[in-house]
C-alpha cells in the first residue's frame, strides 16, 4: 500500500499557548482541523542553543549538533580562522560582509558546514524514490542539481554574485533564487512579511500539479513578527501562517478532502521568549584581545565571541594557554548580568553547567536516566538545574532535556569552548549592536523559549515515552515511507 503523502509544515517559533489562543479564536482554522484529527503536543524540545540554524538542522536530520555540527547562528570556524554568520541582522552581516554572509548562509551551512555523511530527510528520501519538494528553508541539501533562478530581475541581479549551483530536493523553490520550474510565485529574494505567501503559493502549485510525495513547507514569518513585537503578539502572525496552509489544502480540494489524502506534521523549531534587556558581551572580555568581525588582530586574538541572541559562545584561541584561559572566560560570564547557565568540558567525557547556584558536573553514561532513555552520571546541586531525581530519572522541567542538549552542543566539534544560556528576559545583542529589546526572542536552554508546539495527523507517532524533540520529526517522516 502506498504511503499517503506527507506535508511538514515548519512554523517558526511557534508558541504552544499561541497557537492555542489563535485556534481558540477561531484565527487558525486549518492548524485546528490537523490537532483535531491526530495528536497535539505542547512541549517539543528545540536543539540548544534553540536558535533557527542549529534547529533546522536538527529537524531536518533527526540528529543534534554533535553530529550534524551546525553550532549556532554565529560561529568561529576554526579550520578558516574566521567567523561564520548566517543572518542575526543586516547590521551584523555588513560587519562580517554581506557577500560572505549570503554565502555561508545559502551555499555552505549545506554544502560545507553540515557533514556529507549525515543525510537530510530530503536525501534520505531521494534515496527511497519518494518526490521531495521544499519551499524556502535553511536545510534544503538533496540528490538534485539546481542551477539558480534568472526569471526576475532581482535574480539576474543576485546571478552576478552567486553562482554556484546546489544539491536540493526534486522541486526547489529558495526565496526566487532556486526554482526547480516556472510558476506565478514570488518571495523578493525572501524578504520578511513575504516569505509565508511564497510557500503557500508554492505549495498550492505542487499541490494542484500533483508534483510531490513529500513537501516541506517552511513558513518562517511568524519568528519576525515576534522578534519584533512580542511572543505574545503572534496570533496575527499565527493566523497569517496559517492562511498560507489552507491556501495549501484549498488546493487539494479544501481541508477535510487534503487531510482524507495527505499525512501532516506541524512543528515549531523553538519557541520565544519576551525580552527585556541586552546582555553586553564585549564588555565581560574586555581585558582579552577579543577578534574582530574583519580579522583584525587574528595573529594576536585570545578569543572569539559569537552572540547567538538568547546563547552566546566563546571560543579560545591560542591553544597552549587555553587550560588556564578557560576558566577565565567561565569566571567572566558567571559575573556578567543576565547569564544564566554557563557550560564548558572541564574533561574530554565530562560537562559542566555553573550558576549562582553552584556547579554541576555530569558525563554520558551511569545510573540516572533522563526523561527520553539517555544515561547520566551526576556530580553537584541538582539546583543548577532547578531538576530532582523520581524513581531513576532526572527530571528538570525548567531546563527540558537539559544533560541531552548540553553535552550535544558541548561535544559538537565546531561549537565554542564556553556556552552561555541568557536568563528569562535577557538577550545578548549581536556583532551588528541589535537586540530584540521590547520584542521577543529565543536561544536559551530555558524551557521559555525551548518548548515549542507539534500537530501531526496521519503519520505515526515514533515513540510513546511522551518526551517530544524536534529530532523525532525527520524519523516521523522517513518512517512513514518505509525509508527509516
Amino acid at each position: 500500500m502506498t504511503a499517503p503523502k506527507l506535508v511538514l509544515a515548519v512554523v517558526d517559533g511557534l508558541k504552544p499557548a499561541m497557537l492555542e489562543r489563535a485556534v481558540a479564536t477561531g484565527r487558525a482554522p486549518a492548524m485546528k482541523a490537523v490537532m483535531d484529527r491526530g495528536t497535539y503536543v505542547d512541549r517539543c524540545c528545540a536543539a540548544f542553543p534553540s536558535v533557527t540554524p542549529v534547529c533546522a538542522a536538527t529537524i531536518a536530520t533527526g540528529v543534534r549538533q554533535d553530529r550534524h555540527h551546525i553550532p549556532s547562528m554565529n560561529w568561529y570556524w576554526r579550520d578558516e580562522r574566521r567567523y561564520v554568520e548566517y543572518g542575526s541582522s543586516f547590521s551584523a552581516a555588513r560587519r562580517f560582509g554581506v557577500v560572505q554572509q549570503l554565502t555561508d548562509t545559502i551555499y555552505n551551512m549545506n554544502a560545507l558546514h553540515l557533514p556529507a555523511d549525515v543525510p537530510t530527510v530530503f536525501e534520505s528520501l531521494d534515496d527511497a524514490g519518494v518526490r521531495t519538494a521544499g519551499t524556502t528553508y535553511l536545510m534544503y541539501r538533496g540528490r538534485y542539481e539546481h542551477r539558480m533562478s534568472k526569471t526576475t530581475a532581482l535574480t539576474r541581479l543576485a546571478s552576478t554574485v552567486m553562482r554556484r549551483t546546489v544539491m536540493g530536493p526534486k522541486e526547489l523553490f529558495y526565496a526566487d533564487i532556486f526554482a526547480s520550474r516556472e510558476t506565478p510565485c514570488r518571495s523578493q529574494l525572501g524578504l520578511p512579511g513575504v516569505r509565508d505567501q511564497h510557500a503557500g503559493c508554492v505549495g498550492a502549485y505542487l499541490t494542484e500539479h500533483d508534483l510531490f510525495d513529500f513537501l516541506l513547507l517552511s513558513l518562517p514569518d511568524n519568528d519576525t513578527h515576534s522578534h519584533r513585537f512580542g511572543p505574545h503578539a503572534q496570533v496575527t502572525s499565527i493566523a497569517a501562517a496559517d492562511r498560507q496552509l489552507e491556501r495549501v489544502f484549498h488546493a487539494g480540494g479544501g481541508t477535510d478532502a487534503f487531510l482524507d489524502e495527505h499525512a501532516v506534521i506541524l512543528v515549531a523549531d523553538h519557541s520565544h521568549a519576551p525580552v527585556e534587556k541586552a546582555i553586553d558581551l564585549q564588555s565581560a572580555y574586555a581585558d582579552l584581545a577579543v577578534l574582530g568581525p574583519s580579522g583584525a588582530r587574528r595573529d594576536d586574538a585570545e578569543v572569539a565571541l559569537c552572540p547567538a541572541q538568547r546563547s552566546a559562545m566563546v571560543y579560545a584561541l591560542v591553544q597552549e594557554g587555553r587550560d588556564a584561559l578557560v576558566p577565565r572566560v567561565v569566571r567572566a560570564a558567571l559575573e556578567l548580568e543576565g547569564v544564566d547557565l554557563t557550560l564548558w568540558r572541564p574533561a574530554p567525557r565530562e560537562g559542566a553547567i555553573a550558576s549562582d547556584r553552584g556547579e554541576l558536573r555530569f558525563a554520558p553514561g551511569g545510573d540516572l536516566r533522563d526523561p527520553r532513555g539517555g544515561r547520566w552520571s551526576v556530580d553537584g546541586p541538582l539546583e543548577v538545574l532547578d531538576a530532582r531525581v523520581e524513581d531513576g530519572v532526572l527530571r528538570s522541567p525548567t531546563y527540558p532535556d537539559a544533560l541531552g542538549r548540553a553535552w550535544s552542543a558541548l561535544s559538537c566539534p565546531t561549537s565554542g569552548d564556553v556556552l552561555l544560556s541568557a536568563a528569562p528576559g535577557y538577550e545578548f545583542a549581536d556583532w551588528g549592536g541589535v537586540d530584540h529589546v521590547g520584542g521577543g526572542s529565543h536561544g536559551s536552554l530555558h524551557r521559555v523559549d525551548s518548548l515549542g508546539a507539534l500537530a501531526f495527523c496521519g503519520v505515526q507517532a515514533p515513540h510513546d515515552h511522551g518526551e517530544w524533540s524536534i529530532a523525532d520529526i525527520t524519523p516521523m517522516a522517513l518512517n512513514h515511507f518505509g525509508a527509516g
